[in-house]
């Protein structure tokens, strides 16, 4: 068999028109989201994710500011920044690109940001509140796995996910949304202290993999018919490449889409979706700002 493949790139296009009447409505009430981003330091990676965020803001008309500071700048100033976005009407989200250097505390960072702006959803509020199953914003990559996974037409409901990696930004919080009522998977996540790993892969309905290793899921360690979705984007080496490496997922996807009922693309699954669901994330911290949202 061959698998179906799940096109990331058009799903997020749908989730961009679905975008447009709500960008519209926010217009005529005179506001235009703004997505903030600050980013510290000049690692090439994190500078190419930012752009591309910029472009997806400029893409659907959107507002965004980019705030770059140098590797060298306090924590102090870095929080000096995000008090002044926090209090500033016309942003409407914020996020602080990881990772950061090592004197500069992630987690105090993003404790700082506003929650009702907090559009990564790292906040500890809403973590807490993801995992009560009432969330204010969703995590981005996440939000775009399960809409991957909807976009398949299956029913979740019973069926066992196999989640590979168990990060703050990934693994833990689409475990938590994969279990909450009204999806209803039956969730596993492993880890690299996971034992009899391939046999535990072996048993998964769904398999997320998100550990960050390329080419780590086999076609021996996937039951025929089930769907996978690839998280990682890894560099290998390429001698064919002008570049001299080629970008590969956490799956082996040439093999393991002949064993899959539905396989995401790495580039070109997940990847999109995140970007996607970001703005989407934006969009709705513009639409509370004119609407209320709860107190915190």
């Amino acid at each position: 068999m061959s698998s179906r493949l799940i096109d990331g790139k058009a799903v997020a296009a749908e989730v961009d028109d679905s975008l447009k009447p709500r960008l519209e409505a926010l217009r005529s009430r005179g506001v235009n989201p703004c997505l903030a981003v600050v980013i510290v330091g000049d690692d090439p990676a994190s500078h190419v994710y930012v752009r591309m965020k910029g472009k997806a803001c400029e893409k659907l008309g959107m507002s965004h500011r980019t705030h770059a500071l140098p590797e060298s700048v306090s924590e102090e100033d870095v929080f000096s920044l995000i008090d002044e976005l926090n209090a500033d009407k016309e942003v409407h989200g914020i996020l602080c690109q990881l990772p950061l250097p090592p004197h500069i505390d992630e987690r105090k960072v993003t404790e700082r940001i506003d929650p009702r702006k907090d559009v990564d959803a790292l906040h500890p509020y809403n973590v807490g509140h993801i995992l009560l199953g009432d969330p204010l914003f969703l995590p981005a990559t996440p939000a775009g796995i399960m809409k991957l996974l909807e976009h398949t037409g299956i029913g979740i409901a019973g069926l066992h996910a196999v989640v590979l990696g168990r990060s703050n930004i990934v693994g833990k919080p689409i475990a938590a949304m994969l279990m909450q009522k009204g999806v209803d998977a039956t969730v596993t996540v492993a880890h690299s202290y996971t034992r009899d790993l391939p046999d535990l892969t072996r048993q998964a309905d769904i398999i997320i993999a998100a550990v960050g290793k390329p080419l780590f899921v086999t076609a021996d360690m996937v039951k025929k018919g089930a769907v996978v979705i690839d998280v990682g984007t890894n560099r290998i080496e390429d001698t064919s490449s002008e570049k001299g490496y080629r970008l590969v997922g956490d799956v082996d996807f040439e093999a393991v889409k002949e064993v899959a009922s539905a396989i995401t693309p790495s580039p070109g699954g997940v990847g999109p979706m995140t970007i996607a669901m970001l703005m989407n994330n934006t969009v709705l911290a513009a639409e509370l700002s004119l609407n209320g949202t709860r107190s915190l």
